[in-house]
């Protein structure tokens, strides 16, 4: 099972080793965990024997890549200037965080720009990032795609470009591509997936796509809602996310479900998966 990698977000509440053993139970090999609390800012004190023993299950069951997700309330370009920095000292803490589980993943949605308009929230953004990210830093930062609701900053291939291109440090930055975000975006995956994806390669190149957030959607495509669907059950539907379950050019990067799920619903999404790639 190393040529696919298949998990769920899982909570961080009991430590990294128990996150391991929850996800083999559940018939996985990657996980999504939120850095802190995901409606806060606290985070809890690293375990050193915690890590020590997650790194031994994480050889021992094979895990791919951990794709770590900042909190909601992280918003590197908000207006006012006290969240941004709150935000900034944040990310500059799970970077230090993230070095005790090396050469991972760090997801964040990029930030809403509160009415400031895109332009403004991309140099702040961009600012931020430049101020953060190490050359030393084995973790590789991603941008995720947004479903564009509000003023979300990320609805668009070209405005993630946009960041990844004014920010120095740009081979630490890589985008975790959202299925139901997309779609909910505007990009037509049920009907064009290749065109997609093409689409991405022109403008943000493949080779930085790291992960794959696999979730359908409750809402039409284009919709700027992003509203999660268990998998077959919303608008793209069940044919078209086992095409991206499959596609070429996702093969080998962590799936994670953000579906809304209980145990049991994470274990069945996550055996549909397997059964689609073991035949």
């Amino acid at each position: 099972m190393s040529d696919f990698y298949i998990g769920n977000h899982l909570s961080s509440s009991k430590g990294y080793a128990a996150m391991a053993k929850m996800e083999e139970k559940l018939g996985g090999n990657t996980f999504a965990f939120f850095t802190r609390n995901p409606r806060g800012g606290k985070a809890k004190d690293i375990d050193e024997k915690d890590i020590e023993k997650f790194l031994q299950l994480s050889e021992e069951y094979k895990l791919g890549k951990l794709v770590a997700h900042a909190p909601y309330t992280m918003n590197l370009c908000a207006a006012k200037e006290d969240i941004r920095a709150f935000s900034r000292e944040m990310v500059r803490d799970d970077m230090r965080r993230m070095e005790y589980t090396p050469g991972n993943y760090y997801n964040f949605h990029p930030g809403s720009h509160v009415g400031q308009g895109v332009e403004k929230g991309i140099e702040l953004i961009v600012e931020a990032l430049n101020d953060i990210l190490d050359e030393n830093q084995s973790t590789t930062v991603l941008l995720e795609t947004m479903a564009g609701k509000g003023s979300e900053v990320g609805r668009s291939f070209e405005e993630l470009r946009e960041i990844i291109d004014r920010v120095e440090l740009n081979e630490k930055l890589g985008v975790c591509f959202d299925t139901c975000h997309v779609w909910d975006g505007g990009y037509d995956i049920v009907n064009n997936l290749d065109g997609v994806l093409d689409e991405f390669d022109r403008v943000i190149g493949l080779d930085r796509l790291c992960a794959v957030h696999f979730n359908d959607s409750m809402n039409d495509c284009g919709a700027h809602k992003d509203r999660h669907e268990k998998i077959g059950q919303g608008k793209i539907g069940l044919e078209a996310m086992k095409r991206v379950a499959l596609h070429p050019a996702l093969q080998g990067k962590p799936f994670i479900l953000e579906t809304p799920n209980d145990d049991d619903g994470y274990a069945a999404e996550i055996a549909m998966f397997k059964k689609w790639h073991l035949g």
